[in-house]
């Protein structure tokens, strides 16, 4: 299955006729969204970081040894805003609610920039593994709490001057009185809280109940910097159920494990261009002579 119209035709037939649908985001996703954390944008708002630490991209940035707190979280406030608070919602994640909205679905996130939130999905049918940049946590872990920080942000942003954020505005962990982070996995302090765990047995329940059905699994810009949450489970349950498909969007990897090729598709194109091809296909009639030969499958175009 090669050419790129019949890559989208099976898409839209495996969604129509799905039960389930479980989604599993990487940043792959935000970077189609428009979130880029290098380039023009990166320049946009970090032209003073880069000037004055030779800091290249968001992302390297976020690992950066700043000297002092105050420097720390000039960056990261200025970070956080850009990619959370001050974002709207965007075509990429609009049409993929749309494509889902009237299925069951869950998704399994390694992103922390809230965009799930932020358009409109269900929140209740959502596990963020690694954190989410509008929370803060004790730097060491002391205690199992987070803490919404969008006021704090904001006020730092405000105040940056020369990269750095005035002293009085560097948090302090109100147990211990030590340092903050950012609630992002990292190290070992990661807070895991009871919500986290909440959301992830409410995963591994879908799962339980999705995989008794037929069930399609997006996966969106998902390599292989943590290919173990999302990427690799994924290649696993679909090799190990029938029922089960995976749709990968990948435009550096996409490729599926080997003994897998008859229940992945895999797109390399723009993730919001196929969105959309997908959507607009409608199914007439579906004839399933072949398990194989999507010929026999009679599509018509939405009028444009």
């Amino acid at each position: 299955m090669n050419s790129l119209e019949e890559r989208i035709i099976e898409a839209k037939r495996l969604i129509c006729k799905v039960d389930y649908i479980v989604i599993g985001a990487g940043a792959g996703l935000s970077d189609a969204a428009g979130f880029h954390y290098s380039g023009k944008r990166f320049e946009k708002y970090f032209k003073d970081f880069k000037e004055k630490y030779g800091i290249s991209d968001m992302y390297s940035g976020s690992f950066y040894p700043f000297e002092t707190e105050e420097k720390k979280w000039a960056y990261w406030a200025r970070m956080i805003l850009c990619n959370t608070y001050n974002t709207k919602p965007t075509e990429v994640y609009q049409a993929l609610l749309d494509l889902v909205k009237d299925k069951e679905y869950f998704i399994i996130t390694t992103n922390a920039d809230n965009q799930f939130y932020i358009n409109g999905f269900d929140m209740n049918c959502y596990f963020e593994t690694q954190g989410n940049y509008i929370y803060m946590q004790c730097q060491k872990g002391c205690h199992n709490k987070v803490y919404y920080n969008e006021k704090l942000i904001r006020m730092m942003v405000h105040q940056i001057k020369d990269c750095q954020i005035p002293s009085a505005l560097v948090p302090r962990c109100p147990i211990c009185g030590g340092k903050m982070d950012i609630h992002v996995r990292k190290d070992s302090h990661f807070v895991e809280t009871k919500g986290w765990h909440s959301h992830q047995c409410q995963y591994s329940n879908f799962l339980k109940k999705a995989l008794k059905h037929r069930v399609v699994f997006l996966e969106f810009g998902v390599g292989f910097n943590t290919p173990g949450i999302i990427r690799y489970p994924f290649e696993r349950m679909v090799h190990q159920n029938k029922k089960a498909h995976l749709i990968r969007f990948n435009k550096d990897y996409d490729f599926c494990m080997k003994g897998n090729e008859d229940n992945v598709i895999c797109f390399h194109e723009d993730i919001l261009t196929i969105l959309q091809k997908i959507q607009n296909y409608h199914v007439s009639s579906y004839i399933p002579k072949s398990k194989n030969k999507i010929n026999h499958i009679l599509w018509s175009r939405n009028p444009l």
